[in-house]
């Protein structure tokens, strides 16, 4: 039977990456992600991995690199500032198609700003995570629990698609505790043929990089890999509806915002509102199919995040002035109340979706 335990979300992720076969953490701490080193500090030895603090966190990326490279389950963790400094290396890790799984745990910035909970990464995690053509799986949790699932399955999409997949969480869902139930370890782990793991004159040598001195080799790898990210946006888009169907106003939100939000929801329905929640799970791929069912229907849509606006590009985007698309948000570390949320959708009702 699966046992439930009391965690903090900094740790459900820690535990949850190694039942899923992460053996080898690399990192360097920051605020508010530094018990997730602390616990993998302590496991990763009893588990017979390794746990190393690296002199950076550009050392950091380029160990997970290296380990990745040889076929193992590897993880990192930072928070905003330190995610910039391993940015270049996560570039490298798109271009020599390597696994990899890095957590992001949110605070406000720009620059060092403050160790708050924030949503101002999300452009970086789905637009800019590096130079070049390249781009990477983005999940966002809104539970603690949801630390746990995705962390586990993390591995398992960075494997089958050979790219890094990124955590995006923050301060708030990282330092909060609520019960969880762990997934069960895994046992058996994919094989992985193109690893640098030594031939025995049974195999060619496989190469691991990401430098092509000719530019129709670039060309025809990168061509290659955006068409493995179409696949990617038609098979792993992931999204929770609530209340969507019949709903006059769609808020769109992820993560801690979506509680908010979804509190928000609740409080209008009761005032005769019809509100209703898209809660995006992927960030990127984004989920356009789950707007696209509600295009019909809904009469506006309200984009609810931690910082200045952000994801509400992509809402726009995919709603391409069919509706309007509003925008609600706190930024520098400030979290939103449901009563602000509220408000801001009692203010659209009266317009009328107008």
């Amino acid at each position: 039977m699966s046992e439930k335990v009391l965690m903090k979300g900094n740790e459900a992720l820690a535990e949850s990456a190694i039942r899923a076969g992460c053996r080898f953490f690399f990192g360097y701490p920051i605020t508010p992600q530094t018990e997730l080193a602390a616990y993998m500090s302590k496991r990763m030895p009893k588990e017979g991995g390794t746990y190393l603090q690296a002199e950076s966190e550009i050392a950091a990326i380029n160990m997970v690199y290296g380990a990745s490279a040889a076929g193992a389950r590897v993880m990192t963790s930072s928070s905003s500032p330190g995610i910039s400094l391993k940015t270049e290396g996560i570039s490298y890790m798109i271009g020599a198609d390597l696994p990899g799984v890095i957590i992001n745990v949110q605070r406000g910035g720009p620059g060092l700003g403050g160790i708050q909970p924030s949503q101002s990464d999300y452009w970086q995690a789905t637009r800019a995570l590096g130079h070049g053509d390249g781009q990477i799986i983005v999940l966002a949790p809104s539970t603690v629990q949801e630390m746990a699932d995705l962390a586990y399955g993390a591995f398992d999409l960075a494997d089958t698609y050979r790219t890094p997949v990124m955590i995006l969480a923050d301060g708030m869902l990282g330092q909060m505790m609520e019960p969880v139930v762990l997934p069960e370890r895994r046992d058996e782990l994919p094989e992985k043929p193109w690893a640098t793991t030594g031939h025995k004159g049974q195999r060619p040598h496989n190469v691991v990089n990401s430098l092509y001195l000719t530019a129709d080799a670039l060309e025809k790898l990168n061509v290659e890999r955006f068409e493995r990210y179409e696949v990617i946006k038609r098979e792993e888009q992931r999204a929770e509806c609530v209340m969507t169907e019949d709903a006059d106003i769609v808020l769109v939100a992820f993560g801690a915002s979506a509680r908010i939000a979804r509190s928000a929801v609740v409080h209008a329905r009761e005032k005769g509102i019809k509100a209703g929640l898209i809660r995006p799970i992927t960030l990127w791929p984004f989920p356009t199919d789950a707007i696209e069912a509600t295009i019909g229907t809904a009469k506006a849509y309200l984009s609810v995040e931690m910082n200045m606006g952000q994801m509400v590009d992509d809402v726009r985007l995919v709603v391409n002035g069919r509706k309007p698309v509003e925008f609600y948000g706190r930024t520098g570390g400030v979290i939103p109340t449901p009563a602000e949320v509220l408000a801001k959708i009692e203010e659209m009702n009266a317009k009328g979706g107008e």
